[in-house]
């Protein structure tokens, strides 16, 4: 396909995931009605950000993928036959978590999963407490729309990820994400970091040659300590913004991303072709240096 509809859902969440895994639902058939191919939803969507506290209630949140969250987002993507990009708890087994993404195709089967390969341990975001790192390696999913690359939230900050799954045959990049700002902190640090977050993510779609699509969320969280910044937004493949979205409100947008300016931007900016690979080697070192 040459042109894509991709749809980006950008909410707010309770703390009951039913009404969270209702709600989304809800979102992807408006997406759906607008017109949209691909639906992406943002990082952990059933929940609150829970990695703010380190409790082992929330445990409780993980489940099984694929499994009950999977299937019933699966019957939706087959009804309205979009694919649908759900980022989840998972739960692999006793003891065992992952941050986790699955893929619906549109006829709704299930392609298969992204392990979170980056896990933050920051002030507010312990995810290391829940999380084992990925070991699936970087992954992309043959859809009904195209080969899509999937990585999620902290995974973000790393050209490194982005290009191989890139050089593995992404299309798009997607990035369901949860990020915001401690409600304490001054309005010029707020827009240095919201502007590095998205800056980082449209240099990733200049230097692979392939759009970029991230989704937030947005809303108080933290019993308002928390205020994620949404933002969303969906660049073309040479980093230009197509569809930015506002940092407070609930939105669902249907942006068309054209794949075929992967193949000029590559030709024109050939940066892919002019890598010098041979000399790549040291990058495997944590710090270059005589130790």
């Amino acid at each position: 396909m040459n042109k894509v509809k991709v749809g980006v859902v950008q909410m707010s969440c309770v703390r009951d995931k039913q009404e969270n895994l209702d709600k989304a639902i809800t979102k992807v058939r408006e997406a759906a009605a607008k017109g949209a191919q691909i639906v992406c939803l943002q990082e952990l969507f059933t929940s609150l950000y829970f990695c703010d506290v380190e409790d082992y209630d929330n445990f409780d949140l993980a489940e099984a993928i694929p499994g009950p969250s999977t299937d019933a987002l699966s019957a939706v993507a087959a009804e309205l036959g979009v694919v649908i990009i759900a980022s989840l708890f998972e739960k692999r087994t006793q003891g065992l978590y992952h941050n986790t993404t699955a893929v619906l195709d549109a006829d709704g089967s299930y392609l298969g999963k992204y392990r979170k390969m980056h896990i933050p341990d920051d002030p507010a975001f312990y995810e290391k407490f829940y999380f084992t790192p990925g070991d699936l390696g970087y992954k992309i999913f043959p859809t009904k729309f195209g080969k899509i690359g999937i990585l999620i939230c902290w995974d973000q900050w790393y050209p490194e990820a982005s290009r191989i799954t890139a050089l593995m045959g992404a299309e798009m990049l997607f990035y369901p994400t949860a990020i915001g700002w401690a409600t304490d902190q001054d309005e010029e640090t707020n827009k240095d970091q919201y502007n590095a977050w998205q800056t980082i993510q449209r240099s990733h779609a200049v230097a692979n040659g392939v759009p970029v699509i991230s989704v937030n969320r947005v809303g108080y969280e933290q019993d308002g300590a928390m205020k994620f910044w949404g933002g969303s937004f969906v660049t073309n493949a040479q980093g230009r913004l197509l569809y930015l979205a506002s940092h407070d409100q609930e939105e669902v947008e249907v942006v068309e991303v054209n794949l075929q300016e992967t193949d000029y931007f590559r030709k024109h900016w050939p940066f892919l072709r002019d890598r010098r690979i041979d000399s790549y080697g040291q990058i495997t070192k944590r710090f270059i240096d005589e130790d």
